[in-house]
């Protein structure tokens, strides 16, 4: 077999047709239409450092066959035995979907348990949401199949490379029907609109080969023996006994951090972030960051920002999370009483909005940890959730401001268009975030006002309040059996428990407390 690798560098134009791309490539092979078997597209990123923005394309060019494990492997679930181990996973998102399929590779038997319903059940309480402001606290933007990136954008890109085998997820992914680009764009995104037929294959998978998934299963207690963890016992009364519980239940399932609480199950506060979502035309990032007033192929432009603060002595980080190009603002509430917002977007996304959260670090020196212990984190949120569901009218409407007003601390009069559905009322910010959570985010947004032209102006408007960036507790666990250090049988899992922050990490955090489970049923 004779590969040859190389690296390229072209213009969108070229980069993004693929009749042109595959002349281009061949042309830098020195090689001709005919001459190579196949190409193979490693990796591809935008770089738009310089005057025009470019594409790098990494790829190998094969004048034979290519290897048949340049496809796959895809991945075989043995199914079940009837006297297979059984394993309670708790929570149906990417941590509680891969601990599940993992689970059948090891010849475990995964029993999940979601709160909410399908995702295509789910839908019919999402509008619920957006069209007539009813949040159901067991099916919505963040509980239900899938969990909270289902419906909140699918971005796929993650740091945490040194926790498990981020291709492997990938893969996965690929195998139940996500593109195949993800295999290969740098910041890989599957999209809203996509994402619920993937999540519903991942499903399917897992009953396929012997595995349950119980849908409306809200787990109300636990079935503790001392220090051994033999259970759950449910809402509806029934108890569920397994040889080995994974708790995965996202960061927003607050009545099981309260459960555990009450419950005597050691837990601790931890710092998170909070802050807005900042929403602005597409048309104005994308000009701001390709340099050229129209965007042609390139893909709706991004961005990522960070700035250091000071305010009473105290330094605290301000930073943009959850970017969401071409995309809409969304209800993330979990309460009546609340209002919450994140972002996504669809696969295109093509949506004439930009949007992202700006939050601000707070740690646990911010919070009244003498008066609320270990839930302080979530106190602390709920209190301003509430205080924003409040202030714009004890609905789902969220508060607003338009951004150039807010660095003046001067109320808005009026507000842009915008993509959240519930709709907006205008509010002055500081109102809701408080003195010194609002001076932060305004020490950011100037500088990053700095950074892009345009950004920190009324051509942009604030969205609150954004406060589940991450999860305010962490539930502990032994680096190495991924155990509870008290309560035996319980495995903390993924970003409900304080160790992953997006769905690739949830993922391979999942795999892992699959694998220290089958550890600990086969010694």
């Amino acid at each position: 077999m004779s590969k040859q690798e190389l690296e390229i560098l072209l213009a969108p134009e070229v980069a993004f047709d693929e009749l042109a791309r595959y002349e281009a490539i061949l042309k830098e092979a020195d090689l001709k239409p005919g001459q190579a078997d196949y190409v193979h597209l490693r990796r591809r990123s935008i770089d738009a450092r310089g005057r025009q923005p470019l594409v790098r394309l990494r790829a190998d060019v094969y004048r034979a066959a290519p290897p048949k494990e340049l496809f796959g492997p895809w991945f075989i679930y043995p199914n079940v035995k009837q006297g297979a181990s059984r394993v309670l996973i708790v929570g149906a998102g990417p941590a509680g979907l891969f601990a599940a399929l993992r689970c059948l590779e090891l010849g475990l038997k995964p029993i999940v348990l979601e709160r909410g319903r399908d995702v295509r059940a789910r839908r019919r309480d999402l509008a619920a949401i957006n069209k007539e402001q009813q949040v159901n606290p067991d099916s919505n933007y963040c509980f239900g199949e899938g969990g909270a990136g289902t419906y909140s954008d699918g971005k796929l890109y993650t740091r945490a490379t040194k926790r498990g085998d981020v291709g492997r997820v990938l893969r996965r992914l690929v195998q139940h029907g996500a593109t195949p680009d993800i295999l290969v764009d740098a910041h890989p995104h599957i999209g809203t609109n996509k994402l619920p037929a993937v999540v519903q294959a991942l499903r399917e998978a897992i009953t396929h080969a012997g595995g349950e998934v119980r849908f409306e299963t809200r787990v109300s207690d636990l079935l503790l023996e001392g220090n051994q963890l033999r259970g759950v016992l449910t809402a509806a009364g029934e108890t569920i006994e397994a040889e080995a519980t994974i708790l995965a239940t996202g960061h927003s399932a607050r009545d099981i951090y309260e459960l555990l609480h009450r419950r005597g199950v050691l837990i601790e506060a931890k710092p998170f972030a909070l802050g807005v979502r900042v929403e602005h035309p597409q048309a104005l990032i994308d000009e701001a960051q390709y340099r050229r007033a129209e965007r042609g192929l390139l893909p709706a432009a991004s961005y990522s920002l960070v700035h250091q603060t000071e305010v009473g002595g105290q330094q605290r980080g301000v930073f943009s999370f959850c970017m969401c190009p071409g995309g809409f603002i969304v209800p993330a509430a979990t309460a009546p009483g609340e209002v919450v917002v994140n972002g996504m977007s669809p696969s295109r996304r093509d949506s004439r909005f930009a949007n992202s959260g700006i939050v601000a670090a707070v740690e646990l020196a911010d919070l009244d940890v003498a008066q609320y212990g270990p839930l302080a984190g979530l106190h602390f949120q709920q209190q301003i959730e509430q205080l924003a569901c409040q202030a714009a009218g004890g609905t789902q409407r969220a508060p607003a401001q338009l951004l150039g007003d807010f660095l003046k601390n001067k109320p808005s009069t009026s507000l842009l268009e915008t993509s959240y559905q519930p709709g907006l009322v205008p509010v002055q910010m500081e109102e809701v975030l408080g003195p010194v959570l609002a001076e932060r985010l305004r020490q950011g947004f100037r500088d990053f006002g700095r950074k892009i032209p345009g950004y920190a102006t009324n051509a942009a408007q604030i969205v609150g309040v954004e406060s589940r960036t991450s999860a305010p507790i962490r539930i502990p666990r032994d680096k190495d059996t991924l155990q509870h250090p008290v309560v035996a049988g319980l495995f903390p899992c993924g970003e409900g428990a304080g160790y992953a922050g997006g769905i690739v990490s949830a993922a391979m955090d999942g795999e892992r407390c699959a694998e220290a489970v089958a550890a600990l049923v086969r010694r």
